[in-house]
């Protein structure tokens, strides 16, 4: 009994960490969405994605060898699950990310990406079919009541946006936070997929080695479908530049939440950053809200807690 009381102590100690760090991570990738979509109005939509690659990896390798360095912790052999679950991963972020930012070209941008927000739901479908991950009818509830929360957020004001509210824009967000959600899976598979090293070690691996097949992948078919996004992207390193830093940070600590617990969980407490949306619109634009809004505000920040109490 003696020797099981720390084994728990530390479980119970790793399902908190992830808490704060999910937190911080949706938060930078907000911060990276607002970057980015400022960056499209100088590049294509596909150069603006490959900013967040091209200018992430050399990062992310730096992180990777000053943990090394400092550490003096070996990098973990990798493995052939490894190798294809990162890829796979590492692909399926790239199209999600590409149309996310294809729906920044649209006035309704909130309520087209509101739908790629049903990540959670996706994700935790994926996360059982290819990981055998299981959840609690309470985390499901938690989940399905965070995403009422949010369609109601993203539901028009004015008439004829709700007519559209269902078109061709919200099953590309759908679309879009299905991709998301596999690769939230992906990024959990490869990682546990590695038999040594501790959790930020195995993170910072899969971080590195993802980010430096997505630059590769996404400098090849600028090359070869758009060679002069290839120059303005190389010239935009100001700003593409902090997209990079923004990007490679909020995926370090996305792909340690994802290490230390359920991709599921994870992307729905994720969540949080409609309330850090909702937030900035009232605080820093000085904008009003609906009734409508705060009951999403309410059931988001309700799903959010239920999630946190279900899981600890």
């Amino acid at each position: 009994m003696r020797f099981d009381k720390p084994v728990r102590l530390l479980s119970k100690r790793r399902m908190e960490i992830w808490i704060p760090i999910t937190i911080a991570a949706a938060f930078l990738q907000n911060l990276r969405s607002a970057l980015q979509k400022r960056l499209k109005a100088t590049l294509s939509t596909w150069g603006a994605t490959a900013a967040r690659f091209v200018y992430a990896a050399p990062l992310a390798l730096l992180v990777l060898g000053g943990l090394v360095l400092t550490t003096g912790a070996t990098v973990p052999p990798l493995n052939l699950t490894f190798v294809l679950s990162g890829m796979a991963g590492g692909l399926a972020q790239i199209l999600a990310t590409g149309l996310l930012i294809h729906l920044f070209s649209y006035k309704n941008f909130t309520v087209a990406t509101a739908f790629t927000k049903t990540e959670p739901i996706q994700t935790a479908l994926f996360g059982i079919i290819l990981l055998g991950d299981h959840l609690s009818l309470p985390v499901a509830v938690a989940i399905l009541v965070s995403l009422v929360g949010v369609i109601l957020i993203s539901i028009p004001a004015d008439a004829t946006g709700r007519r559209s509210f269902l078109d061709r824009k919200a099953l590309l967000g759908i679309l879009s936070g299905g991709l998301f959600g596999l690769s939230a899976v992906a990024y959990r598979g490869a990682s546990l997929s590695l038999a040594d090293g501790d959790v930020f070690l195995r993170a910072s691996v899969t971080l590195a080695f993802v980010t430096g097949f997505q630059a590769i992948t996404v400098l090849v078919w600028l090359l070869v479908r758009e060679p002069g996004q290839t120059q303005r992207l190389l010239r935009s390193w100001r700003s593409a530049g902090w997209v990079g830093l923004v990007g490679m940070l909020g995926s370090l600590a996305w792909f340690t939440a994802f290490t230390l617990q359920n991709a599921a969980l994870v992307r729905a407490l994720g969540q949080v950053e409609v309330i850090f949306m909702i937030a900035a619109s009232i605080l820093v634009f000085k904008e009003r809200v609906t009734v409508r809004e705060i009951a999403g505000v309410l059931l988001v920040a309700g799903g959010i807690i239920g999630l946190v109490l279900c899981s600890a």
